[in-house]
C-alpha cells in the first residue's frame, strides 16, 4: 500500500495532498473576505469625510450662505437644459451653518454635479477623489448590484466576527484595560485588537449592522416581496415611499421654486429645507419634495410634497412617522455619521480608525499563531501586509494622481496597482514585518507629497489647509517612524512573524 493511501483517513476519498491543497483554498479565500472587510472599513473611514475631501479638492467653488428665488429658478433651469429631460434633480439647500448650494441629476445613464454661484450660474462640480472613495466604500467599483451586495455581506461577516470574538473571550470585559507591553509581539497585537475591540464596540456594532442593512436592502425587499406581495417589490417599496402620481407626460411649465419653498417651511416652523427634488421637472406628473431638517434629530423629519402645480399632495411631520419609519430613515446617517457637525466626524474617524486596526490585528493576530505552532504561511502573511498597508498607499497615490488632473483614470489606476503589489507580495521573498516597514515609509511619503502638492496648487482656504495638515502630520509621523525600512531584518527571515499590523 502506498505511503499516500496509509495516510488517508478511512472511507475518504481524497489524498492527503488533496485535502491540504483545500485547505489552503480555503484560508486563501478567508484570507480575501478578510481583505474586502478591511477594505470597506479602510474606504468607510474615509467617507465619513467626503464632503471635507470634496471641498479640499474644490476649494474656489462657491459656498453661499442664501441663494434667492430668481437664483434658484435660474439654477434648476440651467440643470434642466444639460441633463436628459427625464433626469431626477436634487437641489442643496444652503444654511448658514452649512454653506454652499448644489444642483445633480441622475438617471441610470447619467450623473451629472454643479455648485450652484449666487446669481443662479451652474459650477462644474469636480472632485474625483471623493467620488472615488465613495463608490469604493458603497460597491468595491464593482456594477452597483454585485457590488453593494458584497459590502452588505461584509457587514454581515463583521457583525458576526463581533459577536463571536466576544462568545471566545469569556475575560474580554475583566480584561478591558490590560495592556501587555514589552513582551511577545504577538500578546501586544492581541491586546491591542481586544481592547479597541472592546472599547468601541457599540460603534462596531452599530456601523457593521447598518452597514448590512444598506449593501442587502435589495435583497431584504425582495424577501419581503416574495414573503407578502408575491413578488412585487413596487408595494414593499411604497411602505417607505410616496408612490408616483399617475403617468401625464403633457408638458407643464415648472411653479416657482421660491414658493414652493416658502409653503415647506410655513408647514413646518422650526425646520430648515435642506433638499429639493424635482421629479419628471416640465410635465404634468412632475413632484417636488422638500425634505427639511430639525436640530437635535438624527432624521430629516419633514417632508412635504407638491405636484405640478404646487399644491402639496402630501405633509409629513415627526409626529406623523412611526418608529420603524424614523429608524430606517436615520440608517444611512448613522452609518456615515453626516450627522452633528465636526466633532461627530471626528469621532467617527477616529473609531473607524480604530475599526481599520481590529480588522487587521485580527488576520495578523492568527497568522502569528500560525507561525508559532510551526504552520507559517509566509506567502498568506506577505499577501496580508499588501493589503493592510498596501491599500492606504494606493488609496494616497490614487489622490495624488487626482490632484495631478487624472480624474479618468483613478479607477483603473487603483485596479492595476491593486494587482501589482498582491502578485509582488505572493512571488516575492521578502518577509512581512520589512514589506510592512517599507509600504509605511512609502505611505508616510506619499501623504507628504499629497498635502504638498495641494498645498501649491490651490489658494488657500480653511477645509483644505486642515486636511493638509491632518495629512501633513500623519505623513510625516509614519515616514520618520520607519525611515529604515529593513531594519527588521538582520542576517536572515528566520525570525520573521507576521507584521501586518505592527
Amino acid at each position: 500500500m502506498s505511503a499516500a493511501k496509509s495516510e488517508r483517513p478511512r472511507g475518504w476519498p481524497l489524498s492527503p495532498a488533496i485535502v491540504r491543497a483545500v485547505l489552503s483554498g480555503h484560508g486563501l479565500l478567508g484570507l480575501a473576505f478578510a481583505a474586502i472587510i478591511y477594505l470597506v472599513c479602510l474606504s468607510g473611514t474615509l467617507a465619513v469625510f467626503v464632503h471635507d475631501l470634496e471641498r479640499w479638492e474644490q476649494p474656489t467653488a462657491p459656498r453661499i450662505e442664501r441663494l434667492d428665488d430668481v437664483a434658484l429658478d435660474r439654477a434648476v433651469q440651467g440643470a434642466r437644459e444639460t441633463a436628459p429631460a427625464d433626469a431626477m434633480l436634487f437641489v442643496s439647500i444652503p444654511k448658514p451653518d452649512e454653506p454652499g448650494a448644489g444642483i445633480v441629476a441622475y438617471t441610470p445613464s447619467f450623473e451629472r454635479e454643479w455648485s450652484i454661484a449666487t446669481d443662479g450660474t451652474l459650477v462644474e462640480h469636480l472632485a474625483p477623489f471623493a467620488a472615488f472613495v465613495m463608490d469604493l466604500h458603497i460597491a468595491l467599483h464593482l456594477p452597483r448590484t454585485w457590488g453593494e451586495f458584497i459590502v452588505g455581506l461584509a457587514g454581515v461577516a463583521l457583525l458576526s466576527s463581533l459577536v463571536s470574538g466576544l462568545l471566545a473571550h469569556p475575560r474580554v470585559f475583566k480584561d478591558a484595560f490590560h495592556l501587555r507591553l514589552g513582551g511577545s509581539r504577538r500578546l501586544q497585537e492581541a491586546d491591542l485588537h481586544n481592547r479597541l475591540g472592546i472599547w468601541a464596540l457599540p460603534f462596531h456594532v452599530t456601523i457593521a449592522l447598518t452597514g448590512a442593512l444598506l449593501g442587502l436592502s435589495t435583497i431584504i425587499v425582495g424577501v419581503l416581496a416574495l414573503l407578502l406581495y408575491r413578488g412585487d417589490t413596487a408595494r414593499v417599496y411604497n411602505l417607505f415611499l410616496t408612490p408616483p402620481p399617475p403617468v401625464n407626460a403633457a408638458a407643464a411649465p415648472l411653479p416657482p421654486i421660491g414658493a414652493v419653498l416658502a409653503e415647506a417651511r410655513r408647514r413646518a416652523p422650526g425646520a430648515v429645507p435642506h433638499l429639493l427634488t424635482i421629479e419628471r421637472a416640465g410635465r404634468a406628473d412632475a413632484r417636488f419634495t422638500v425634505s427639511s431638517e430639525r436640530e437635535r434629530l438624527l432624521v430629516a423629519q419633514d417632508t412635504t410634497v407638491f405636484d405640478a402645480a404646487g399644491r402639496v399632495v402630501k405633509d409629513d411631520h415627526p409626529r406623523d412617522l412611526s418608529v420603524g419609519t424614523r429608524i430606517l430613515g436615520g440608517v444611512g446617517q448613522l452609518h456615515f455619521g453626516w450627522f452633528g457637525g465636526v466633532p461627530v466626524r471626528i469621532a467617527y474617524g477616529l473609531l473607524g480608525l480604530a475599526l481599520c486596526v481590529v480588522t487587521s490585528s485580527g488576520v495578523t493576530v492568527w497568522l502569528a499563531r500560525r507561525r508559532d505552532k510551526g504552520r507559517a504561511v509566509p506567502q498568506w502573511e506577505r499577501l496580508w501586509t499588501a493589503v493592510a498597508w498596501g491599500q492606504p498607499l494606493i488609496v494616497a497615490l490614487v489622490a495624488l494622481l487626482a490632484l495631478a488632473g487624472g480624474g479618468a483614470v483613478l479607477v483603473w489606476a487603483w485596479v492595476a496597482a491593486t494587482i501589482v503589489l498582491l502578485v509582488a507580495a505572493g512571488i516575492s521573498g521578502v518577509p512581512a514585518m520589512a514589506a510592512a516597514r517599507a509600504l509605511r515609509l512609502a505611505l508616510g511619503a506619499t501623504m507628504v507629497l499629497v498635502a504638498l502638492v495641494h498645498a501649491i496648487r490651490f489658494p488657500p482656504e480653511v477645509t483644505g489647509m486642515v486636511v493638509d495638515v491632518v495629512v501633513l502630520a500623519g505623513g510625516a509621523w509614519l515616514a520618520w517612524r520607519n525611515r529604515q525600512p529593513f531594519a527588521a531584518v538582520t542576517g536572515t527571515a528566520a525570525p520573521e512573524r507576521s507584521g501586518a499590523a505592527a
